[in-house]
């Protein structure tokens, strides 16, 4: 690293998370690439996982950027420091789904660590070790949202839970199928379709990142030319778009009240999917002002079904008996 110039200095982006399948490789991988497109670069990457999920999809990739570099952890302090004097501006390293000794060495040379987590209590549970790991060693830590369902209020209740004990991205990564598809053959979203809506949110997230780090430089010229970020205002009253459904068909799919079992308010839960109404079918009854109880009762006495002979005994004081 060079201390006469900051805005060369080589900076480290660590994805940790204790949990599998939180999508640490995938969310590295994209932004890794999102730098370099974004002209970031050069940029490394690293993979400490005994997996080598990282190392066998840069394989597969055609392209030769972003460089992949084979470094073991006793030897990181080390070859960081080659890598940087190579000229490398961003080192990004994937960690093992553990709390090892192996995750403590890395986060010790970390600028920045990114821990993506899924909207999902188990995923929430697995978090603690490693915000404890990162705290411990005073770290910046920022959550990314992942594999989200677009409109399920647990994507919410997860983002604010994680703001308790750190920095969330104000951009979230949904659960869609070119995510994993676009990693087959080493490419990503960006490469794939650069105008999909997955895309879009790969390329916001890094915009991000790219604003966090450039501002841990701290250099004062750099910050200064360069673009001015949204305003707290802007972000706050401006809807989030990126990545949501945008014409009436998603809408409807991901839409809470039309799942199973969900229940306004004055109306009992619907179980299967309701049949579009026909033509010359009676507008529905308006629902009822009263609060659904969770019982389906009736309103009155209807009697026995037509045709049937009322069985029911005549009302009695409940715990008596009539005396002969």
């Amino acid at each position: 690293m060079t201390e006469e110039d900051p805005n060369n200095r080589c900076q480290v982006v660590v994805f940790a998370s204790q949990k599998g399948g939180s999508g640490k490789t995938t969310v590295s991988a994209h932004m890794a690439v999102e730098a370099e497109r974004a002209g970031a670069g050069p940029v490394a990457l690293i993979d400490t996982d005994p997996q080598g999920s990282m190392a066998k999809w840069w394989n597969a990739r055609s392209s030769d950027t972003p460089a992949f570099a084979q470094i073991s952890v006793p030897d990181l302090a080390r070859d960081i420091k080659v890598l940087a004097k190579a000229g490398y501006r961003l080192i990004i390293i994937d960690t093992p789904p553990a709390v090892t000794s192996t995750i403590a060495e890395v986060i010790t040379h970390a600028d920045l660590v990114v821990v993506p987590t899924r909207p999902s209590p188990h995923d929430l549970r697995a978090v603690g070790p490693t915000v404890d790991i990162v705290q411990m060693q005073g770290k910046p830590l920022v959550f990314v949202v992942n594999s989200a369902t677009a409109r399920a209020r647990i994507t919410g209740e997860t983002a604010v839970a994680l703001s308790q004990h750190g920095t969330v991205a104000p951009i979230t990564l949904h659960h869609r199928v070119d995510f994993a598809a676009s990693m087959i053959d080493g490419r990503t979203v960006g490469e794939v379709n650069e105008a999909s809506r997955s895309a879009e949110e790969v390329a916001t997230l890094w915009r991000y990142f790219e604003d966090r780090l450039m501002r841990m430089r701290g250099d004062k010229l750099e910050i200064m030319g360069h673009p001015p970020r949204r305003t707290f205002e802007q972000d706050i009253l401006t809807p989030a778009s990126a990545g949501m459904a945008t014409s009436d068909e998603d809408d409807e799919e991901f839409r809470i009240e039309n799942q199973p079992g969900y229940a306004l308010p004055g109306q009992a839960p619907s179980f299967g999917a309701t049949p579009p109404p026909t033509a010359d079918a009676a507008p529905p009854p308006p629902p009822s002002n009263s609060n659904w109880d969770g019982i389906d009762r009736r309103k009155s006495d209807m009697g026995p079904p037509k045709g049937q002979a009322d069985r029911r005994r005549a009302h009695q004081p409940f715990g008596r008996r009539h005396m002969a």
